[in-house]
């Protein structure tokens, strides 16, 4: 049951990572040639938290519960975004210094 239940973690993280936008444009920020992109990812945060904003309001309206996972996912890949801004600061400043 635990191989089973490994398994399958296993290939959810691949098939989220392989496919789904954010984490796509999070691989591409990783590269050496994405790392000046990371500050600027930071804005994409700003849109996500807006989406959930949204998403609350209208759950408080009498919306569909399934909102809820909406508002997760949002909040999800807004802090992604977030924390990957000084992250990506500290990697290049780690590889220029490693170039000097």
């Amino acid at each position: 049951m635990c191989r089973l239940i490994w398994a399958l973690s296993v290939r959810t993280r691949y098939f989220l990572r392989r496919y789904m936008p954010t984490n796509i444009l999070l691989d591409a920020i990783h590269t050496r040639r994405g790392l000046k992109w990371g500050t600027p990812a930071m804005l994409l945060a700003i849109p996500y938290l807006y989406a959930a904003s949204i998403c609350v309001q209208l759950i408080e309206e009498d919306g569909p519960g399934w909102l809820h996972l909406l508002v997760l996912l949002f909040i999800y890949n807004a802090m992604k975004f977030t924390i990957m801004g000084p992250v990506s600061i500290v990697l290049l400043l780690r590889s220029t210094a490693a170039r000097l």
